[in-house]
């Protein structure tokens, strides 16, 4: 197969490469110079206007848009408007690059967020029955896909990957987490009542190539595993993995003082995402990480 993954040089780009490149032919999409490295070719191209690069979406049978500034930062104006424009702005033009082309891509999968839906101690988020949210995450999350539905195409299926927090041995976010649990700082936050819906690095690879295979899987996609779990059961399993037996909670008001030291935002952590994978599961798809014990045994070995 012909994939072409725009933001390919990021944590999920580096996963998803691992996952093809030995037996298909990928291309990344890059801000840096064009040119074949470790056996990738590499197409330059600034994730805003159509440029050369739009001659490798041709024929091509999958392109992957990653691409978004990182939300782990405070929320100034210049940062929310970076993190909204990275994330409209190459949307729109992979999609106009889609119209150009003479043999258009199969499939376009473009990332978006789980964070879309509301914050919610009590109902389970499907894509069909899932309520919307409010605030400036969620109104990025719909800019986002509303960037990508504007555009309908008769020969290419369009995918919107729901994406949760992505749990990795070189990315994600587990390693502060981790951190804090190796100092006895492991303990429940902000209450520790709150659902955090989590993907292990492979299954997120594993699913993308399930979509690419599954031709009739189409839309928004939860890309979460089936299992949410509440904040202190996430904590309490990241201490067993490192062997910690107690950790000291962290209530709200101290995750507010921490997250402007660290120049970020407690909404990852405080915000209740209890997300299910309805779509996948219905179509078949088995996890090979379906619960957070296993997924950070592998991730700390």
């Amino acid at each position: 197969m012909k994939i072409i993954i725009a933001g390919g040089n990021g944590f999920l780009g580096k996963v998803l490469c691992q996952q093809f490149a030995e037996t298909n032919d990928v291309i990344i999409l890059s801000r840096g110079t064009s040119g074949l490295r470790n056996g990738v070719r590499y197409e330059n191209w600034d994730a805003k206007t159509i440029g050369p690069w739009i001659k490798v979406l041709e024929n091509a049978d999958v392109v992957i848009n990653l691409v978004g500034r990182s939300v782990d930062c405070r929320y100034t104006e210049k940062n929310k408007k970076e993190i909204l424009d990275s994330r409209v702005d190459s949307t729109t033009v992979i999609g106009e690059a889609i119209k150009g082309c003479e043999h258009p891509p199969k499939l376009w999968l473009n990332s978006a967020s789980a964070t879309i839906y509301r914050h919610s101690m009590d109902k389970e988020m499907t894509e069909e029955n899932g309520e919307p949210g409010e605030g400036f995450s969620v109104g990025i999350c719909n800019a986002w896909e509303n960037a990508f539905y504007k555009f309908k195409f008769d020969n290419t299926r369009q995918v919107a990957m729901r994406i949760t927090i992505v749990l990795g041995k070189t990315g994600g976010a587990i390693k502060p987490l981790l951190t804090l649990a190796k100092f006895f700082l492991g303990g429940k936050q902000a209450g520790g009542e709150q659902f955090f819906s989590w993907i292990h690095e492979e299954d997120f690879a594993r699913i993308v190539e399930f979509i690419i295979e599954h031709k009739e899987l189409s839309g928004s996609i939860n890309m979460v595993s089936p299992k949410p779990s509440r904040n202190k059961d996430l904590m309490k399993a990241i201490r067993k993995s490192v062997h910690r037996p107690f950790g000291l909670p962290m209530p709200k008001w101290m995750l507010e003082i921490g997250a402007v030291i660290i120049r970020t935002e407690t909404e990852l952590i405080t915000k209740s995402r209890n997300v299910i994978p309805k779509k996948l599961t219905d179509a078949g798809f088995k996890f090979k990480y379906g619960d957070l014990q296993s997924a950070l045994k592998q991730i700390v070995e």
